[in-house]
């Protein structure tokens, strides 16, 4: 196969600081400009800075790990000869189309000024304005797919096996069940018979048996699952030798509450967790919390509006109409439940801690290892959202933190799994999910 040159847009960089690794025997072009933004995104505290810094300090030290000229190209032990493009201020290519007054036509201009040398161009972008203005000017063009997986095949975790009426009757007597197929760790199971028997179970790993789930002797904190996949996933959220959980599927489908529900009873009731963190990524148009006034708690508060919501919404129903208010009054004030920004957990040792992630997928996969990085001993992570519902402009479902934890941890077991699919918030608000 012929050797290709990858002109590598500034987004794919601070989607994963590792990109330059990933394209095996051919050679990696970094435009001048890409650096300066890379530059100019250093000294921001958030993830995109700590990114920028990442590249940054790699590209550096290709210089004196690996010797050569970095305008001529540096061969890294991954494959790819990785170069700098520095012709950043030559004369307009004749008939180039676009103005040069932004840096993604720059990065374009550069792209083709190597194709006319005779080199064979891709050109790889997160951003689809640009990969179009590349096809535009017949440059072969591609998304970064290194951390894309298919959400259309996600996995579901759990499934429907046809059984007969005896062997429900002996699950059922003898706790335990032999598979007769392969089950993920953690994947749960709906046993049917023609004579509308059921049972519900989880697969053990270590065991390689079907179980019983946990049993739930009340409401927890007046919540009782509303189908099965509800009930799955409460049982995901009380195991405790299961760290790692997601959460998925579209509003209304009870993601957020069973998670928070869960919290509650095993850090207020069952004290197991020394306090519950909650967190979401503030994606608010271009700008973060800090142009909010007021202190941390005041700046986030708006942002953590649905969590909120969901919280008030369980101390009314656990502790009676009318005595929600001083409920949730009390539980805020024993800071034993944080609300936190994404971009602040960073470098944070979080142990004991019941964490829960809401709106997962408006992460990158880089930024989603992170958050599980920060585990400490003891610790559980819940990761929920939507893929199908995402404002972060370089994500799609297919490419963002959620849909990319589903498929690396599928087979870990230490991790479970639920897809909910039925919305039970209103019959307005599932019919809106169907129709719309």
């Amino acid at each position: 196969m012929a050797r290709k040159t990858f002109v590598i847009d500034t987004n794919v960089l601070l989607h994963d600081p590792n990109a330059i690794k990933n394209f095996a025997d051919n050679d990696v072009v970094i435009p001048l400009v890409v650096l300066e933004e890379l530059d100019s995104l250093k000294r921001v505290s958030n993830e995109l800075g700590h990114n920028a810094r990442d590249v940054i300090r790699y590209i550096d030290s290709l210089k004196n790990l690996y010797p050569g000229d970095l305008g001529k190209g540096v061969k890294i032990p991954e494959g790819p000869i990785v170069r700098i493009f520095l012709e950043g201020k030559s004369e307009k290519i004749a008939g180039f189309p676009l103005p040069l007054d932004r840096n993604s036509n720059r990065i374009l201009h550069m792209a083709q000024s190597l194709s006319l040398k005779g080199e064979k161009i891709v050109f790889v972008s997160k951003d689809f304005v640009s990969r179009v203005k590349a096809e535009a000017m017949e440059l072969e063009a591609e998304d970064y797919e290194n951390q894309k997986v298919t959400f259309a095949k996600m996995y579901q975790g759990i499934r429907k096996l046809d059984m007969s009426k005896k062997d429900i009757d002996l699950f059922y007597k003898d706790g335990t069940m032999e598979t007769p197929i392969d089950f993920s760790p953690n994947e749960y199971c709906l046993l049917h018979a023609p004579e509308k028997s059921t049972a519900l179970c989880k697969y053990n790993k270590g065991t390689k048996k079907l179980e019983p789930l946990l049993q739930i002797s009340k409401d927890i904190w007046g919540i009782n699952p509303l189908n099965i996949e509800q009930r799955c996933a409460i049982d995901l959220l009380l195991r405790d030798d299961i760290p790692l959980v997601t959460l998925v599927g579209q509003a209304g489908t009870g993601k957020t509450l069973l998670a928070l529900a869960c919290g509650m009873k095993r850090v207020f009731d069952d004290n197991h967790y020394s306090r519950i963190l909650v967190s979401r990524p503030i994606i608010p148009l271009g700008k973060d919390i800090g142009y909010l006034p007021g202190t941390k708690e005041e700046k986030l508060f708006n942002w953590m509006q649905p969590i909120y919501d969901n919280l008030e919404f369980l101390c009314e129903i656990a502790h009676g109409q009318g005595n929600g208010k001083s409920s949730m009054e009390f539980i805020l004030e024993s800071k034993k439940i944080e609300m936190e920004a994404v971009t602040y957990i960073r470098g944070r040792s979080l142990p004991k801690i019941y964490m829960i992630i809401d709106e997962a997928q408006n992460l990158t996969p880089h930024e989603v290892k992170t958050v599980i990085s920060r585990a400490g001993h003891g610790t559980k992570v819940i990761l929920t959202g939507d893929p199908t519902q995402i404002d972060n402009p370089y994500l799609d479902k297919d490419s963002n933190g959620l849909t990319y934890t589903v498929s690396k941890f599928r087979n870990q077991k230490l991790y479970g799994h639920i897809f909910l699919d039925k919305t039970e918030r209103s019959e307005l608000a599932k019919i809106a999910a169907e129709i719309m």
